[in-house]
């Protein structure tokens, strides 16, 4: 079962003492000490900057997944251009995976789009978005091993991220189709790759397992095994919008057709 806790910012600047705001016994000179509260009031107006969705809204999305993936941080950063690439199949949508609470809250603040998410571990530490989610029913934990409590087509898009890299190919088998069932546009798939070294270390006794990380290929092949068939269409609106908006992707990035 995943944890949740939360991130430590002030350990990123030095957990010996070091770094902008560490103090010293040395000397230093009067232009030395302007400069460091120059540099500490930008950083400051920055961080403050970040929680109005400026520049540092990337970082924010990292560090709610506490550095371990970026998968699910990605989805909120694709939002623009899945839109692009689906149009009217965006209005309703159900994200699969670690931190959905923050996902759908992204997702949720769209026009036009309705949201939905299914949280496949323990939420531990949720704040009270999250809790208020959870209560209205639009966020509910699942293990997604096994067949998901909707009816067919119950949404026009269905978005997962950081949760097939834990399935093995027995419960792969079962999973897609499954999403592929209660989706009627599609699935928009977020996976790590192989050389991810930070999702292959990830700590076992967070997520239950170790991630397998697949390559390209082995999806591919994955994908014709299981008689699901990929969305060329979407892939190619997917492709250029990606290209207009200067947008690179950290994760792999599938898309799959829906079952008639």
């Amino acid at each position: 079962m995943m944890s949740r806790r939360p991130v430590n910012l002030s350990r990123r600047f030095g957990d010996s003492g070091g770094g902008l705001f560490s103090s010293s016994k040395s000397k230093t000179s009067p232009a030395l000490s302007v400069g460091l509260i120059i540099v500490g009031g930008l950083f400051l107006i920055g961080y403050v900057y970040k929680g109005s969705g400026g520049f540092g809204s990337r970082l924010e999305s990292v560090s709610r997944l506490q550095g371990d993936y970026l998968c699910t941080g990605e989805v909120p950063r694709a939002i623009p251009i899945l839109k692009k690439a689906y149009g009217d199949s965006l209005h309703k949508v159900l994200h699969v995976g670690p931190d959905t609470c923050y996902v759908v809250s992204k997702l949720l603040k769209e026009e036009e789009t309705e949201a939905w998410g299914i949280e496949p571990y323990d939420i531990e530490d949720a704040d009270a978005n999250c809790k208020a989610l959870i209560r209205k029913g639009i966020v509910r934990m699942a293990d997604i091993k096994f067949p998901l409590p909707y009816r067919p087509k119950a949404f026009s898009l269905v978005v997962i991220s950081d949760a097939l890299d834990f399935l093995s190919p027995r419960y792969l088998n079962k999973t897609l189709p499954d999403l592929a069932r209660i989706s009627t546009d599609g699935i928009v798939i977020f996976t790590g790759y192989p050389d991810n070294k930070k999702a292959k270390g990830a700590d076992v006794s967070k997520y239950g397992k170790t991630a397998k990380m697949r390559s390209s290929s082995w999806w591919v092949r994955y994908f014709l095994q299981i008689n699901l068939e990929e969305n060329d269409a979407a892939s190619k609106k997917f492709a250029q919008a990606s290209t207009k908006s200067s947008y690179v992707p950290n994760c792999q990035i599938f898309h799959l057709k829906s079952l008639n």
